[in-house]
């Protein structure tokens, strides 16, 4: 029984990094990475200091996608209406 818990959990340890992997793939295609990474300062802030410049706010995700889709306080970016709401759903769980 302990070794199909700790299979159960590694699995879903794995699936979660997947996860991230692939929003991580899809900021790098965006052109995300290109001014920004995950914990430090590049030409614009970290992913995780947006994160807390947002946390809890209750429309952060709208706001920012707003920017992003509108080229209004950031260059517009050229991903889907998905790609960019699961995009900073991401960079906001940093």
């Amino acid at each position: 029984m302990k070794s199909i818990l700790i299979a159960v959990a590694v699995t879903l340890g794995l699936a979660a990094a997947g996860a991230v992997n692939a929003q991580e793939d899809k900021a790098k295609a965006a052109g995300c990475l290109n001014c920004h990474a995950t914990d430090t300062k590049k030409i614009g802030p970290s992913f995780k200091d947006i994160a807390a410049k947002y946390k809890g706010t209750a429309d952060a995700q709208a706001k920012i996608v707003g920017e992003l889709t509108s080229g209004k306080g950031h260059p517009a970016v050229k991903v889907s209406a998905d790609d960019a709401n699961a995009l900073v759903k991401w960079v906001l769980s940093q």
